[in-house]
């Protein structure tokens, strides 16, 4: 099997969000460093105490079935798994690379962690642009204040002289 070049770009799209982590499934990762799911959670396992909960975690129904149904994971994708998936933070992604100790992990590693570095980068980017956004908004929410004040002063008086009564206009007979 040709196994897909270890590079950032072809990474991103699969990091997920989950309890508010930037994660990696255990499939995904197995395919990447060309093992199979079995025997990275094998290697995750003998080495249990290098994986506290911030590390890994198992996802709950309710998670995989939400990634299953935002990423269009049939039943029978990711080798027809009987359980739930291992998602692993950054940090536990790290740690993968001094379990799982050949070529490909290294090279594959490197290229993790510069995806979730350029992931954090872009975040906080957009972070800064919504913060700029909203100053630019109250700028002009001030300046149109005086305008929106002067739009309900006419309408306030259009309903007052609506509501005094008509004269009429024509002949009296």
């Amino acid at each position: 099997m040709r196994l897909p070049p270890a590079r950032p770009e072809n990474l991103v799209h699969l990091v997920r969000f989950v309890r508010g982590e930037k994660v990696m499934l255990d499939a995904d990762l197995a395919v990447l460093y060309g093992v199979s799911t079995g025997a990275l959670n094998r290697a995750v396992k003998r080495n249990a105490k290098r994986f506290p909960d911030d590390f890994m975690m198992p996802l709950t129904d309710r998670e995989w079935e939400g990634l299953k149904s935002q990423i269009g994971i049939s039943r029978s994708a990711h080798g027809g798994r009987r359980g739930r998936p291992y998602a692993f933070t950054e940090q536990g992604v790290a740690m993968l690379s001094s379990v799982l100790r050949s070529p490909r992990a290294v090279e594959v590693n490197i290229a993790i962690m510069r995806t979730f570095v350029q992931l954090r980068r872009l975040m906080d980017s957009n972070r800064e642009l919504a913060r700029k956004i909203e100053a630019v908004e109250r700028k002009y929410d001030e300046r149109f204040a005086v305008v929106f004040d002067a739009i309900k002063r006419l309408v306030a008086e259009e309903d007052a002289r609506k509501g005094q009564p008509r004269r009429r206009i024509g002949f009296v007979s």
